[in-house]
Parts: structure tokens; C-alpha cells; sequence
């Protein structure tokens, strides 16, 4: 069963189409990769899904359900979660308090509430925090708790991110290039966790990244785009043969 489904896809910016009738299927319980070069047109997919760009043409089908055109909130309660490019963390919270602010979407005590604790207030706000703290601790984080955010260094930042969006409760987790900025010890450990939250939290996963390394050994499908258009679509040792992909990559006669 496919867990996103998306089909003819476009996205004009004046006249560049950075995103032309892309197609892409991610079966649930798996690890799906878009690829491509930079400017291909990938991080533009992640805010066609995630609802912070409307796009031009096209479906986006998440769970048998359509989510094309719906608000980023609306669609983060359904169960999309994601993380970004450069991390967006806030930087003067805490680690604890990072993971929180996620939570709070799941609340569903009343305005009213918001402004004079009630007993379900209360008891949300108690488990929101306990649930912060388990995640915390999952991520290797609990003994920094609470440290300011900007105090992290960069791959804790990262895991940091992760934890956020997994106190949305996700089935579709998103993340655009989560090994960014990392030395080849940090993005090792960043695939055993990957695979890691994937199997504890029931996840399909998916991602952007330049890491081949990454790509290949946790990927179980790829889909290649470039100017915006898919080129390929496979699994890993069929993409890395692939005449178009490494035109792609390396140029034309490469």
C-alpha cells in the first residue's frame, strides 16, 4: 500500500518550472530518496506536500486521502511531519522545550483553557512534557535537557529537529537533507538512527540527500528528478547504474 501518492505535479515560479508533472509513489513501512542535482526542483516537493506552496497542477494523495491544497497545520495533523534544509530550531528554548512546542499541536484544550488551567489542561501539559522527556532521552538529549538549543553542536541540533517532529506523532516523516554539514562518523551514526526511530516508531520515511552513502544504505526506493522532471525511479543498485542519473550527476558523455 502506497502511504503518499502523488501524481502530475507542477510548480511555476514567473517562468521556471521548477516542478514539472512530477510523479512518485512511497509505499508505507519503507525508506523513499529523491535525488537529483542542486536546483533540481527537491526541497520545492517537501513544501508542495507539506502545504507551504500551492501548487499549479496535480494530487498529492496521503494515506488514501487528498491533501492537496490543505493548510501546512491541517496537514501536520494528519500525520506529516518534516524537517528542513537548515535547521529551524529555536534557538534561545531549550531541548526540552523545542520538543514541546510540537506537542502543543496535539493539544486540544480550549482557548479559554489556555488562559485559566483547567484539570484537562493540566493533564495534557503533564503528559506533552512526559512525552518531550521520553524523546529526548530516545535521541540521546535527556542529560541536556535543559540547554538552550544554540548551545547544541550541529548533529545534536539535528537530532534535536528530528525529536520535534516525531512529538507530532507522524506516519509520513520528511527530512530534507538530514546529514548536511556532517563529518562520515556523524553520518554513520545518523543512519543507525534513522533506522532506528524508523522500526520503534513505525515510520515511512521520506528524504532528500547528496550522500550517496546515505542514499544507498538505507534507502529501499529512489526517485530522480532533474529541472523539476523525474529521470528515474528504482531501487538503489538499479539508480546507481542508471545512463540518465549519472548524465545527470557528472554530465553529458561522463
Amino acid at each position: 500500500m502506497d502511504m503518499l501518492s502523488i501524481d502530475n505535479l507542477c510548480k511555476n515560479f514567473g517562468g521556471v518550472k521548477a516542478v514539472d508533472s512530477f510523479r512518485c509513489a512511497v509505499a508505507e513501512d519503507r525508506i523513499h530518496a529523491i535525488i537529483g542535482p542542486n536546483g533540481a526542483g527537491k526541497t520545492t516537493i517537501f513544501n508542495l506536500i507539506t502545504g507551504i506552496y500551492e501548487p499549479d497542477q496535480g494530487s498529492i494523495q496521503f494515506d488514501g486521502t487528498e491533501i492537496t491544497g490543505l493548510q501546512p497545520h491541517q496537514i501536520a495533523h494528519r500525520g506529516i511531519a518534516r524537517t528542513f534544509q537548515n535547521i529551524r530550531l529555536f534557538p534561545e528554548f531549550s531541548v526540552l522545550e523545542n520538543i514541546q512546542t510540537a506537542g502543543h499541536l496535539r493539544a486540544n484544550y480550549s482557548v479559554f483553557e489556555g488562559f485559566v488551567p483547567s484539570p484537562r489542561r493540566l493533564r495534557q501539559e503533564r503528559a506533552i512534557r512526559e512525552h518531550a522527556m521520553d524523546l529526548a532521552r530516545m535521541v540521546g538529549l535527556a542529560d541536556r535537557a535543559g540547554e538552550m538549543a544554540r548551545n547544541l553542536p550541529y548533529g545534536h541540533q539535528r537530532r534535536l529537529e528530528i525529536a520535534r517532529a516525531l512529538a507530532l506523532d507522524p506516519k509520513l516523516l520528511l527530512l530534507d537533507e538530514p546529514a548536511a554539514g556532517m563529518n562520515p562518523d556523524e553520518t554513520q551514526k545518523l543512519i543507525e538512527f534513522i533506522q532506528e526511530i524508523k522500526e520503534r516508531f513505525h515510520l515511512t520515511i521520506l528524504l532528500i540527500e547528496h550522500h550517496m552513502e546515505v542514499v544507498m544504505e538505507l534507502c529501499d526506493h529512489i526517485t530522480v528528478i532533474d529541472f523539476g522532471k523525474v529521470i528515474a525511479s528504482g531501487p538503489p543498485a538499479q539508480i546507481q547504474n542508471d545512463p540518465l542519473v549519472i548524465e545527470a550527476y557528472l554530465g553529458v558523455g561522463a
